[in-house]
Parts: C-alpha cells; sequence; structure tokens
C-alpha cells in the first residue's frame, strides 16, 4: 500500500479494511461512505479517513448494528451526542436480548426433540417430523 494519505485505490481501501469492492460501492450507494471524485482520466482516490469510516461501519455491524443504524450512528460520530448514541445502544441490547431469550426457547424446544428422535422405537412417525407438520397449521408469533 502507498504511504501516501491521498493514495488509497478503492481495492486497496477494501483490503485494507478485510472487504469486498462491491461491499465499499454499496456503502457509497447506501451513503455510509463518501465516493471521492474521479479526476478526469483518473481514478478515485481515498485516504485515512475513508479507512477509519468503514471500519466503523464493520465494527458497528459486528454489533449487531443494521446499515440503517449504522447510518444513524455515523449522523453522531462527533461525538457530542453521547445520550442518543446511548439510545441506540439501548435498543440494540434489548433486541440482543430478545432473540437471546428465542434462542433459549429453540434450545429447548430442539432437545427434546432430538431426545424424542433417538428414544423412538418401531414403526412411530419421527417426532421432529410430526411436531413441524402440526406446527404448521399455527400461525407465526408476531414480533414487535
Amino acid at each position: 500500500m502507498n504511504s501516501h494519505p491521498q493514495s488509497l485505490t478503492i481495492g486497496t481501501l477494501a483490503e485494507a479494511v478485510g472487504v469486498n469492492v462491491e461491499t465499499v460501492r454499496y456503502y457509497q450507494r447506501r451513503g455510509l461512505l463518501r465516493e471521492p471524485v474521479k479526476p478526469y482520466g483518473g481514478i478515485r482516490r481515498y485516504d485515512t479517513v475513508d479507512v477509519n469510516r468503514l471500519r466503523f461501519v464493520k465494527s458497528a455491524q459486528r454489533l449487531g448494528f443494521s446499515l440503517d443504524e449504522v447510518g444513524e450512528l455515523l449522523h453522531l460520530e462527533d461525538g457530542t451526542h453521547c445520550q442518543e448514541a446511548g439510545r441506540l445502544a439501548e435498543r440494540k441490547l434489548a433486541d440482543v436480548r430478545g432473540k437471546l431469550a428465542d434462542l433459549a426457547r429453540i434450545k429447548v424446544a430442539l432437545s427434546g426433540l432430538v431426545k424424542a428422535c433417538h428414544a423412538r422405537k418401531g414403526n412411530v412417525s419421527c417426532p421432529l417430523i410430526a411436531s413441524l407438520l402440526g406446527a404448521a397449521s399455527i400461525p407465526p408469533r408476531g414480533r414487535a
């Protein structure tokens, strides 16, 4: 990588953060990353600000934030909106806790079905398949 701060091509930028070039372009279309001006006959150049912003996006995603939520966080990036950022994080934490509770219920249900499958004897129908067939007529639980 060239050490000049304005010398990063889109490929070098993507490589520096560990993403695909198409990911960079997608983030640009979503407004999460700027698209530098293309000089006549030249190629677009990125700098360390772009590297840091792209890393910010990926870090937020690893914490479970959607791209829309990342966009909200980017509007607060000057560091003076800590309460608003905190509220976004609280909502995300509540969402994660809800998902963990759902996963715990799924674990219990699957564990019981696996035990029933292993305990099954003779020509009895498979407890897992029977359970899923019976549940097919039940409407899915709505999410808020």
